[in-house]
């Protein structure tokens, strides 16, 4: 079984030398791995990193894009594996998801998506807001396009879809801000279920920082997300009605969290 897997960067030096580590290591499990990363042009240590590892990646680009959807599209277009999935430059892979993702396929073979555990970290590693990822798994054993229609429980990072599936779906959305994956995921249910990994070991881990698209956009993308559920299960559908009102839920926690950060921060500085 081939795995194509895609990261996109744009000066993110400083995480991404741990998100190629992670990917590269997976063929030490015996799995062909096609890596294929997609740089618009970083002005930090990317590039540095990009050459030292250039025997690792199967194809690179380096050019100008339009934002982290259009680079991933580039990168899709590429993808011949099997199944399929992308790695964001500040995330990272667990020891042997590869293989515990092929072994997922070949058992449930039709199902259109594999996915796992994915803690929160921080920008040291550290996991942070557990309470979210507990919240999230909560839905893990009901899992379904209905429930997933009502609330964004998978974390992509911790996705993998086949290649016929991504061929049904078609390319992420390039006029989202934020929740192209969303979006992309729900499309790909039309194809087949999504079957929970066996065993309680993440897969991924997702990094949360200020400069991240879900650190600086959460409004924006629960929004569209929003959006998103009412074109796929209809506006006056039971799943538009709760995803509206989880929406506002998870926002204002979100809001919540930011508040607290403020007061928590030193004072009389600068």
């Amino acid at each position: 079984m081939l795995f194509s897997i895609i990261t996109t960067s744009y000066n993110t030096g400083k995480y991404l030398e741990q998100a190629i580590i992670s990917v590269v290591k997976q063929r030490q499990s015996g799995i062909d791995v096609q890596y294929i990363v997609v740089d618009g042009c970083s002005s930090d240590a990317t590039p540095e990193i990009l050459k030292r590892y250039s025997s690792e990646i199967t194809h690179l680009i380096v050019e100008p894009d339009s934002g982290p959807a259009n680079a991933l599209n580039k990168g899709l277009r590429l993808a011949a594996g099997d199944m399929v999935a992308w790695l964001n430059a500040d995330d990272f892979y667990y020891p042997n998801t590869l293989a515990r993702i092929r072994d997922c396929a070949t058992s449930h073979p039709q199902a259109a998506m594999c996915f796992g555990r994915c803690p929160i970290v921080d920008q040291g590693g550290r996991e942070i807001r557990s309470p979210i990822t507990l919240f999230k798994e909560m839905f893990f054993p009901l899992s379904s396009r209905f429930t997933y229609q009502c609330i964004n429980y998978l974390s992509q990072p911790a996705l993998f879809f086949r290649k016929e599936a991504l061929v049904q779906a078609g390319p992420l959305r390039e006029d989202m801000v934020a929740a192209w994956d969303y979006d992309f995921i729900l499309k790909l249910w039309h194809w087949g279920p999504a079957v929970q990994v066996v065993g309680n070991d993440p897969l991924a881990a997702f990094r949360w920082h200020p400069t991240s698209i879900s650190g600086q956009h959460f409004a924006i993308q629960f929004r569209e997300e929003y959006e998103a559920a009412v074109r796929d299960a209809g506006l006056f559908s039971p799943q538009a009605l709760l995803h509206y009102f989880v929406r506002w839920g998870i926002v204002g926690s979100y809001h919540l969290l930011a508040l607290r950060r403020s007061l928590a921060a030193p004072y009389g500085k600068g």
